[in-house]
């Protein structure tokens, strides 16, 4: 038969062994939570710098639009006022050419 104390050596033995695996158990289950902790700051952050990212190329392209629109205004404007001083310049060459024509209608039903 065992001797008592070889038995209550191996008791002890397994005592040991399951408060190792306990405490692994439970270092295993700090560190998942831990690194769970972190995944989710990791993840809050990049969504953050996407939202941030997104803001200023949202305020770039509205930059750029508005620089175009601004260029496609002054470019009308200056169409604008050519064609206004073209208008200027023909106003007295289409007078005379109605008159022409009015006195040519009146003429043919005289």
């Amino acid at each position: 038969m065992p001797r008592p104390d070889v038995l209550q050596r191996v008791k002890e033995a397994e005592e040991a062994a399951d408060d190792i695996i306990a405490e692994a158990q439970a270092d295993r289950e700090q560190r998942l939570s831990t690194a769970r902790e972190e995944a989710r700051e990791i993840r809050e952050d990049a969504e953050t710098d996407a939202r941030e990212l997104k803001q200023q190329r949202l305020e770039e392209a509205r930059e750029e639009i508005e620089a175009v629109r601004e260029e496609i205004l002054e470019e009308a404007a200056a169409t604008r006022e050519e064609l206004e001083a073209q208008a200027k310049r023909q106003q007295e060459d289409v007078v005379e050419y109605v008159l022409e024509r009015f006195e040519e209608a009146v003429h043919a039903q005289t």
